[in-house]
């Protein structure tokens, strides 16, 4: 690998992090559109409550129909996302990743703060369009909940 492709491989790996840490962005300041124009228009987004299960909780196959998932974060009075370590394989245009993460959601009920903890894996697939990173698939498998 020349060192043009080396640079060309580093740009494209530092905006791979940059889209899945604005997707935790988007998701903490209830940004839903935002959240929304990280995927492609026939995105495919898959979500496991239980990882080791075969059947998806929710699958979702368009862009435009993302916005109830995303906006279901309002029923939280807080979330806080923490990413993780992450694996990225490039392949052109395409790639693929498994990004960690620990997503924080607060509540208020019954006049007490209640925790809600997910440890979550995302099986991600990206695509370039037009100079930009999306992601075509996002797959999010939740290996484990812990409320307080």
């Amino acid at each position: 690998m020349n060192d043009e492709q080396k640079m060309i491989e580093a740009d494209d790996r530092l905006a791979i992090r940059e889209l899945v840490d604005r997707y935790a962005y988007c998701a903490d300041t209830r940004d839903a559109q935002g959240q929304m124009a990280l995927f492609t228009e026939d995105t495919h987004f898959v979500v496991f409550m239980d990882s080791k299960s075969d059947t998806p909780t929710q699958v979702i196959n368009k862009r435009a129909n993302l916005f109830p998932v995303f906006d279901n974060l309002n029923t939280y009075n807080a979330t806080m996302h923490f990413n993780g370590q992450s694996m990225v394989t490039l392949r052109g245009d395409n790639a693929t990743g498994i990004t960690y993460c620990m997503a924080h959601h607060l509540s208020i009920k019954e006049g007490g703060q209640k925790l809600m903890i997910a440890t979550i894996r995302y099986h991600d697939t990206f695509t370039k369009e037009n100079g930009q990173w999306l992601f075509s698939e996002r797959k999010l498998l939740v290996d484990w909940i812990e409320n307080r």
